[in-house]
């Protein structure tokens, strides 16, 4: 395979770039002069290594006449153009199943920190004030007797939901289409959804189909008690509306692993106490990030043995 030359659009850890420049001709897109760097190699690569926050859309694939398969590292993949390459014949991978346990524990974590303020209360511990001030306040959100609704119920979602059961939670979820072999009640609208939960958990992709669903109608629905986690993209929910909804006590509080600009985060966001940030860290764990860069070689070095590919995503032709 060493002759094949393969492209990395960023940073990869180090796991996987050793096994790429032991496998193929490895070629690295710089952040400068990148339309003579792929007018000169472009012609000759084939496959595609996702690293960074570049953007792989039709117009980037339509400069790589060979390229035959982009290996996508996480399991969203809004960064590239699945359809464009599918109907271009060009293979899309992504890194599923390695990932969902890290992100469901993460989704559970966040849940916890915002709906008992555990993070404003460390804070607290750590300022001097318990001592100073006497016991924190108690926290005025619990989890007992409540409902959760999960925005996207794949994988990650069962995920969380099996999570969210063992809580002692109710849960319902909403989706393009009900699904049969899940026991939740199925909402055909987010915002119907939203009026019954108490708590909104996305795990969305993004993409042109999911951006800004959760959107002001949809947090007024969530209401004055309600809590707003997101574990799956930024895009998915209005920021702005976000905001304005947190600031006005139109929700009670929020907790975010995910941004609309990441790696921004707005002022306004970082401003207010009862809200939980995180740096978009669902999967960041040494033993999870190691399976998921695994993954995405495994991909490549399958599809370049002929044995296809391991993970196609749905938008890929796929078997053909």
């Amino acid at each position: 395979m060493k002759t094949i030359d393969v492209l990395a659009t960023g940073k990869l850890m180090p796991l996987v770039m050793e096994q790429l420049e032991a496998n193929f001709t490895l070629h690295h897109l710089p952040a400068e002069g990148r339309d003579a760097f792929l007018a000169e190699v472009g012609p000759r690569i084939r496959g595609v290594a996702m690293g960074g926050h570049a953007k792989v859309d039709g117009a980037f694939m339509g400069k790589l006449p060979k390229l035959e398969i982009v290996a996508n590292f996480g399991v969203g993949y809004d960064s590239v153009d699945a359809k464009w390459a599918g109907e271009h014949k060009i293979v899309v991978t992504n890194t599923p199943d390695v990932l969902t346990e890290e992100v469901a524990d993460t989704a559970l974590g966040l849940l916890l920190m915002t709906a008992r303020d555990l993070s404003r209360s460390e804070r607290y511990l750590r300022a001097g004030l318990w001592e100073k001030q006497g016991p924190f306040p108690l926290s005025t959100s619990t989890l007992r007797d409540k409902t959760v609704g999960i925005l996207a119920l794949g994988r990650i979602g069962k995920a969380i939901a099996t999570r969210c059961e063992a809580f002692g939670l109710k849960i319902v979820y909403h989706g393009r289409s009900p699904q049969k072999d899940v026991p939740y009640r199925y909402y055909a609208s987010l915002v119907e959804m939203a009026k019954d939960v108490d708590i909104l958990i996305s795990v969305a992709p993004g993409g042109p189909d999911t951006f800004h669903i959760v959107d002001a109608e949809v947090l007024r629905a969530l209401g004055p008690a309600g809590i707003l986690v997101n574990i799956g993209r930024g895009s998915v929910v209005d920021e702005g509306a976000l905001i304005s909804a947190l600031q006005n006590k139109v929700i009670h509080s929020a907790g975010l692993d995910v941004f609309e600009h990441e790696p921004h985060v707005p002022s306004e966001l970082m401003a207010m106490d009862h809200v939980v940030l995180l740096p978009h860290v669902g999967s960041g764990s040494v033993h999870t990030r190691r399976l998921m860069g695994q993954l995405m070689v495994d991909n490549l070095t399958s599809w370049f043995a002929g044995k296809g590919p391991l993970t196609p995503v749905s938008e890929t032709p796929w078997p053909r």
